[in-house]
């Protein structure tokens, strides 16, 4: 099977609606150390692709040291936490073929293999949704670092049973009541997806996603149970541009429908606050996001430990893949949300948004 055009063409910024200097302005943000640890960045804007620069450094795959590393188009990258949002859309695929319980089915009777869980009434309200919008009300600490074995993340992977590691962490609010970061969340999914579909996450991604997206090329690490839904993706840069192409289509990429548009829909909506000026749907980031010319723009984005980001802006038809190597650093967040804002958003023409 030969692999599919890229769904775009390839374009000078100003065509898109951009500043001309657009990459210049990146180069020289790199240049002054103000955004760092860049592998990738890619920017997709109305169908053009108006920038994709690549750089050099120490990478490693899902904690493995691989050394210093050339990246460019055709080099695997960790997704980290970005495979959470890619596991919300193999979901939303699945739920359309009936493969998979609905978000308001009650959770716990989907894991009958813990029938002590199952009897406790403080656990009962828990549903598919709730573990889709990170909403559970149960213990999780991903606070600390993820080389710290304390990590909820780390030590999940490292218990015997994965999914009875999550179920039975205490019950700190009713569900629904507060969000709390999880990949024990994204794990739970996971397993659904497996049970669902009689399929491994990869072997169910390839045939449902990313063939059909025209990606070929694709690492899924995981722990001894399988692929780890919450962090274990590799793809190329341009591939994980390719799911930014989808959603600013619709779920609609070459003409072909992938994800049904009412699922992108409900995974877009806000369903809780984050606490830090974000919202949460499922399985991705909310916000918003000043505009040139006084305007705000509504964004949605996977983000991932070590400053992995796909920010996609549908209105605006503008989809951002950054990947780098800042990998457990409590300041990862920075390059690439000044990247975000100060490079590409406040470099867009405000008289292509009018």
């Amino acid at each position: 099977m030969s692999r599919s055009p890229e769904p775009w063409i390839v374009a000078a910024p100003e065509e898109a609606g951009f500043r001309p200097d657009l990459a210049a302005k990146l180069e020289a943000g790199v240049a002054s150390g103000l955004l760092r640890d860049l592998h990738a960045v890619l920017v997709l804007k109305d169908g053009r692709l108006v920038l994709e620069r690549y750089w050099s450094g120490p990478d490693e795959a899902w904690g493995r040291p691989l050394g210093e590393v050339a990246f460019g188009s055709a080099v695997l990258h960790d997704l980290r936490s970005v495979t959470k949002s890619v596991v919300g859309l193999l979901y939303g695929i699945a739920l359309e073929q009936g493969l998979v319980p609905p978000p308001e089915a009650p959770l716990l009777a989907l894991f009958p293999e813990y029938p002590d869980l199952l009897a406790d009434p403080a656990r009962a309200g828990l549903t598919v949704g709730h573990a889709l919008t990170m909403t559970l009300g149960l213990d999780w600490d991903e606070q600390r670092s993820y080389a710290d074995p304390e990590n909820s993340e780390i030590a999940m992977e490292r218990a015997p049973d994965r999914f009875r590691f999550v179920l039975e962490r205490p019950v700190v609010a009713a569900p629904g009541a507060r969000w709390t970061y999880s990949g024990g969340a994204t794990a739970l999914i996971g397993g659904l997806l497996v049970r669902g579909t009689g399929r491994s996450l990869p072997d169910f991604g390839r045939e449902a996603l990313f063939e059909p997206l025209g990606i070929q090329d694709l690492e899924w690490n995981g722990g001894w149970d399988g692929a780890s839904a919450a962090s274990g993706l590799r793809l190329r840069p341009r591939d994980l541009l390719r799911i930014g192409a989808l959603i600013l289509g619709g779920g609609v990429l070459g003409g072909r429908r992938i994800v049904p548009s009412a699922w992108l829909d409900a995974s877009f909506a806000p369903a809780a606050a984050t606490g830090d000026g974000l919202e949460y749907g499922r399985f991705w980031f909310l916000g918003q996001a000043p505009l040139p010319g006084g305007r705000n723009g509504r964004w949605a984005a996977g983000f991932g430990n070590g400053g992995q980001r796909l920010w996609v802006m549908p209105e605006q038809g503008l989809a951002v893949a950054i990947l780098s190597g800042r990998y457990n650093a409590a300041d990862a967040w920075v390059t690439p949300t000044r990247l975000w804002r100060e490079i590409v958003l406040a470099n867009l023409d405000p008289g292509a948004l009018a």
